[in-house]
């Protein structure tokens, strides 16, 4: 079973957080697939994901364009391993359901401090992760920016 990581932004955005844990997935060689059931958001970060930072991109398509099993990054509605992906990115509140997990190693759940509806969906779905005995860990950004496990 995958373990569930939960990302808190509290002064970040998925924007801004997004983008930098996926260039450290693929450069050691990792794949992905984020999952969002907002359309809008998917189409967002297609184009984000190009233009992040001036000298870097990050290599991505989606799911419902062809070739999409040859993606290191696939962007999607569902949470679908279609790339052979070790990890899933959830954002906004996109179901998944805990039976699943043994498709991924790794889940890593954002939701932004802002966002009433994302922070009440991430403590239901860690309450139901705890209750399925998945390994879950909480992690938080410090002043300097960087991730700390807290929990």
């Amino acid at each position: 079973m995958a373990e569930l990581w939960f990302y808190h932004l509290e002064q970040a955005s998925v924007d801004e957080a997004l983008p930098e844990l996926l260039t450290k997935l693929l450069a050691r060689g990792g794949r992905a697939v984020v999952a969002s059931q907002d359309e809008a958001r998917l189409e967002a970060l297609d184009a984000h994901l190009w233009t992040f930072r001036d000298d870097a991109f990050l290599p991505h398509g989606r799911d419902s364009e062809p070739q999409a099993s040859r993606q290191p990054v696939l962007l999607s509605t569902e949470t679908r391993n279609v790339n052979g992906a070790s990890m899933l990115f959830l954002l906004d509140a996109t179901p998944i359901e805990i039976e699943t997990l043994a498709d991924w190693d790794r889940v890593v759940v954002m939701f932004e401090a802002r966002d009433e509806g994302g922070v009440s969906w991430a403590r239901e779905l860690w309450s139901a992760a705890r209750k399925g005995d998945a390994e879950v860990s909480y992690w938080r950004q410090n002043d300097q920016g960087r991730w700390e496990k807290k929990a």
